[in-house]
C-alpha cells in the first residue's frame, strides 16, 4: 500500500491480490493479542506434559507404594515434594492424580455440553410448550445448590460401583460417579445460552431458505443453527472444564470425592487436613496445582472470548 502527499491510501496490485483472512485467522490474530491467555495456553500445556510426560519416568506402582519409614518427609533430593502421611512420594502422586483431576474435568464437561446443548438447541428451536417445559426443568436444577447436589449425590453412590481398568489403569469407581454427577448438575447455564443462541438464529435468511427446500428439523439444528453458536459453547465449555476440577476438589477434601487409592489433587488435599501446619507440603504442591490449572483454563476461555467474538473489530 503506497500514500500520497496527502496522506490517503493507495492500493496497489499486491494488496488487492491479497486473499482475505478467514475467520479462524481473525480469530487467532485476536487470541494472540490476548497475552494472559497465551500465559494460560502456556502453562496448561505443561501442566498436561507434567502429567502425562511423568508417567515416561515414574510408574504408578511407585506412586502407590507406600514406606511408613519415610512419613512426612519434607522436601529432598530423593522425594522433591515430600512424602505423604503412610510414606508415599507426593510428586509421583501429583502426577498421576493430575491425569484424573484433568480427565474428570473433560469428561464432565463433556457430559454437561451434550445436555446443554441438547436442551438448549431444542427449546429454543422448537419454542412453545417445548421451551417451557425444558425452561422450568432449567430453573428448577439451578434452584438447587450444586455443591449440596454434589455432596448427597457422591454419599449416596459412592463405594457402589466397582472398580473399572481402562489405558493400563485401574481407576476407583467414584471417578464415574463423579463425573456423572459434575456433568449431570452443570448443563444448566450453558443450556441457557444456546436457547439464546437458537432464539436468535433461528429466523435468520439462511435458517428460512433452508426450511424453504425441504430441510429436516434435524439438519437445520445441527448443520446450520449449531455451528454458528459455536463461539459461546467453546468459551462455556472451557470454563466448565476449571469449574469441574474445583467441584471434584470441593467433594474430594470433604472425603466424598475420587476414593483412594486412585489419586486426584483434590483428595491429596483432603489427606493433607491433618497436617497443614506441620506438614506443609502435603497441601502445597497439589493446591499450587490446582491454582496454576484452573487460572491457566480461566485466562485461556477470557482469550477464547474475545477471539471469537464477532462483534469484535480488532485485528
Amino acid at each position: 500500500m503506497e500514500t500520497t502527499a496527502s496522506q490517503i491510501p493507495i492500493l496497489t496490485l499486491d494488496d488487492l491480490e491479497t486473499p482475505p483472512l478467514s475467520l479462524g485467522q481473525l480469530a487467532w490474530r485476536r487470541f494472540k493479542r490476548h497475552k494472559p491467555a497465551i500465559i494460560g495456553l502456556v502453562v496448561l500445556v505443561l501442566l498436561v506434559m507434567y502429567a502425562l510426560g511423568g508417567t515416561l519416568f515414574i510408574s504408578e506402582k511407585y506412586a502407590n507404594f507406600n514406606d511408613t519409614s519415610l512419613r512426612l518427609q519434607g522436601p529432598s533430593a530423593v522425594h522433591p515434594f515430600g512424602t505423604d502421611s503412610i510414606g508415599r512420594d507426593i510428586l509421583a502422586r501429583t502426577i498421576y492424580g493430575g491425569q484424573i483431576s484433568l480427565m474428570i474435568g473433560l469428561t464432565a464437561v463433556i457430559v454437561e455440553t451434550l445436555l446443554g446443548i441438547l436442551v438448549g438447541a431444542i427449546a429454543g428451536y422448537y419454542g412453545g410448550v417445548v421451551d417451557s417445559v425444558l425452561m422450568r426443568i432449567t430453573e428448577a436444577m439451578l434452584n438447587i445448590p450444586e455443591i449440596f447436589l454434589l455432596i448427597v449425590m457422591a454419599k449416596y453412590f459412592g463405594g457402589k460401583i466397582p472398580e473399572v481398568d481402562l489405558l493400563g489403569r485401574t481407576f476407583s469407581g467414584s471417578v464415574i460417579v463423579i463425573v456423572l454427577i459434575i456433568g449431570l448438575t452443570s448443563w444448566m447455564y450453558l443450556a441457557r445460552i444456546v436457547r439464546a443462541q437458537f432464539l436468535s438464529l433461528k429466523e435468520n435468511e439462511f435458517v428460512l431458505a433452508a426450511r424453504a427446500t425441504g430441510t429436516s428439523n434435524f439438519e437445520i439444528i445441527f448443520r446450520h443453527i449449531l455451528p454458528n453458536s459455536i463461539a459461546p459453547i467453546v468459551v462455556s465449555a472451557t470454563l466448565g472444564v476449571a469449574n469441574a476440577i474445583l467441584s471434584e476438589a470441593y467433594i474430594s477434601f470433604l472425603g466424598l470425592g475420587v476414593q483412594p487409592p486412585t489419586a486426584t489433587w483434590g483428595n491429596m488435599l483432603d489427606g493433607a487436613n491433618n497436617y497443614l501446619d506441620t506438614a506443609p507440603w502435603l497441601w502445597f504442591f497439589p493446591g499450587i496445582l490446582i491454582l496454576l490449572t484452573v487460572l491457566s483454563i480461566n485466562f485461556l476461555g477470557d482469550g477464547l472470548r474475545d477471539a471469537l467474538d464477532p462483534r469484535s473489530r480488532t485485528v
